[in-house]
This record gives structure tokens, sequence and C-alpha cells, in this order.
């Protein structure tokens, strides 16, 4: 590792303290070093408040360093006055003449334009430090301005024989639902809500497990919870209609809205995931976890519109019941929680 990977890491590492915290914001870390010491590090905390570059000015004691400092972030410094002025002109205010980024933004009102104006005022500037791990750490945010869409995760967890339910369809109304995870699984789970803006499931699901969809097992918000309801069939005593957070109903009923519930008139009669994708990047939704049956799991997958999965594998063995997905994708990761396997896969 060199000396510019290892403070880029550490920026990488810091601002993976605010993951769920900064949206529409991106996770930026920074750090300043002077004569191989860090003397001021910071990262964004939350969408409002200053950004990293600003935390790690203010916290460096000496300011009379700054000039012969290096200043380390993980993505490129902001050229454009948003609810903060541009953290691009503060660095050239300092005196700050040695700039190493991560990777650029491709965010449409920087992209280039941070780093072109630090090159104006005579600062040396590095692009492409850890620039993988920069990327994977924004993957949200970039796929949301690239691919004008969320970031979306298919979630979910099945027997060692591959079976998510030990129901069918047909016979699953009379059914209790049947938890295959353990507690350790349950409890990551809502982590990950905590990460991501917002969560979906389909008519089914809210039907027959009632979920809530909040973060109950883990500190952090509650996602904006995404539910698809063609006729609004959906009871609403459930608890996905409760005023824990808000709620968006996709429907082809036009229905107006209330305190925290959203009706979204769509056509069915044609693909409906690119309309709801559609619609959630017009809301400014970056992230989306799918946690939703078979049937919306596989839309998403039909439709190739999604950029990982998150399998639990357990060691129920039902023989029969409702079959798990079946996709082409890349595994990249596993661990083990106890008695369930979890693999992590990307989309092709």
């Amino acid at each position: 590792m060199t000396i510019d990977e290892k403070y880029i890491s550490r920026c990488i590492q810091l601002a993976k303290n605010a993951i769920g915290n900064t949206y529409p914001n991106p996770l930026v870390g920074c750090v300043i070093v002077y004569n191989g010491k860090i003397i001021g590090e910071g990262y964004h905390q939350k969408a409002g408040l200053p950004h990293a570059e600003v935390n790690a000015i203010n916290s460096v004691e000496d300011k009379s360093l700054l000039p012969k400092s290096t200043i380390y972030v993980s993505l490129e410094p902001c050229s454009h006055f948003g609810k903060t002025p541009p953290c691009s002109d503060l660095i050239i205010y300092h005196g700050i003449k040695n700039v190493v980024i991560g990777t650029q933004d491709p965010f449409a009102k920087v992209n280039g334009l941070g780093i072109k104006k630090l090159l104006n005022a005579g600062c040396t500037v590095k692009v492409g430090v850890c620039e993988e791990k920069c990327l994977e750490l924004n993957k949200r945010f970039i796929t949301f301005h690239e691919k004008k869409r969320p970031y979306i995760i298919l979630k979910w967890a099945e027997s060692h024989d591959g079976f998510l339910s030990p129901y069918t369809f047909d016979n699953f109304d009379s059914k209790a639902p049947v938890w295959l995870s353990n507690s350790y699984s349950k409890q990551l789970v809502h982590q990950w809500r905590v990460e991501e803006q917002a969560i979906l499931v389909g008519t089914h699901t809210a039907m027959m497990d009632n979920p809530e969809l909040t973060v109950r097992k883990a500190s952090g918000h509650h996602p904006i919870r995404i539910v698809i309801d063609r006729h609004l069939k959906i009871p609403q005593t459930h608890k996905i209609f409760n005023d824990a957070s808000r709620t968006v109903v996709f429907t082809e009923i036009q229905k107006a809205n209330k305190n925290h519930l959203t009706y979204c008139k769509i056509d069915f009669s044609t693909g409906i995931i690119p309309q709801i994708l559609n619609e959630l990047y017009h809301q400014d939704v970056q992230s989306l976890l799918i946690e939703g049956g078979k049937a919306t799991l596989e839309s998403f997958i039909t439709a190739n519109l999604w950029d990982e999965a998150r399998v639990f594998k357990t060691y129920k063995h039902f023989g029969q019941g409702t079959l798990a997905p079946v996709f082409k994708a890349k595994h990249f990761q596993q661990s083990t929680l106890t008695n369930d396997l979890l693999y992590f896969y990307r989309n092709l």
C-alpha cells in the first residue's frame, strides 16, 4: 500500500460512519497530512451540514500548516454553491497546494469542475487513488446520477434446498409466515434498512406477512416504505400504513394523498418496474432494498433492473413449496452468521 492509498483508505473509513445519513449527498471522508502526520480529518455527517473538507480543515489546530500540507478526499471536492459553499474554494482559500482525490464526482454540477478549479488555482491534483473502493463507497450516489434510478438490492432468505417457503402461492393464505433466518440475520437486515433510503414489497407479502418495514433491531432512520398494490387490496389497518414512516403506494387507481401516505398511479398493462424506478428517481430516492416475495423479486430480475443481491441460505429443509428466484450473477462475498450463510452477488 502506498502512502496515498493509506490516507485515502482512512478517508473511506471515516466516510462509512455516515452510511444512511447523507442522502441525497454522497459519503465523503477527508484527511489532512503534514510532514507524514495526520493533523486534521473529518467526514460529511448529514445533508445540510458541513462537508468533509470543511470538517477536516476546521479540526486543524494550527492553520499555518495548511499551505504545507496535503489534503486527501475520497470524492472530488464540490465546485458549486448548494446548502454549503464550494469545498474547492475553501481548499484554495487556505492555500493547500497538494490535493489527492479518490475518484471524480459524477454529479453534473461537479463532474470535473472541482478538479479544474483546483488546477487553475495552481494546485497539484492527483485523481484515482483507491478508485474502485471509492466508487464502491458511493455506489448508491453514482448509480442514481449515472443510471437515473436508485441502486437496487435484492434480499431474501431460502432453505437449504432452495425454497423461500414450504407453501405455494395457492395454499399460503391459511398458513402462518415461516421465518427462515436466525436472530443475528434479522438484526443485520434491520441495519441494512438503516443504510438504504427505501424498502419495497409487493401486495402478497404486505397482506400475508403484515410487515411494518421499519427499523427496530438497529439504531437509525426508518426507510421510506414502497408497496405495489394494483387494486388497493391491502387493508388500511395493516402495519405498512402506520405513521412510523412515509409510505408510497404504486397502484392503477387514482387516489388522493394523505399525511404520510402517497399514491402513485402507473400503467399496469406494461412494464411496471421501469415506471416505479423512474418515479422514485424523481422523488430523489437513491437506494432501494427489495424485501418482497418471489413474484416481486423476479420482476426486478426479469427486467434486469437490480445491482446487488444478498441471499441468506439457512439450515432448514422444506422439500417443497415456493422455489427461490433463479438468476445469473457474480458471487463476490460470503459470510457466516451462526447457522446462516450469507451470499453477496452483483448483477453481471
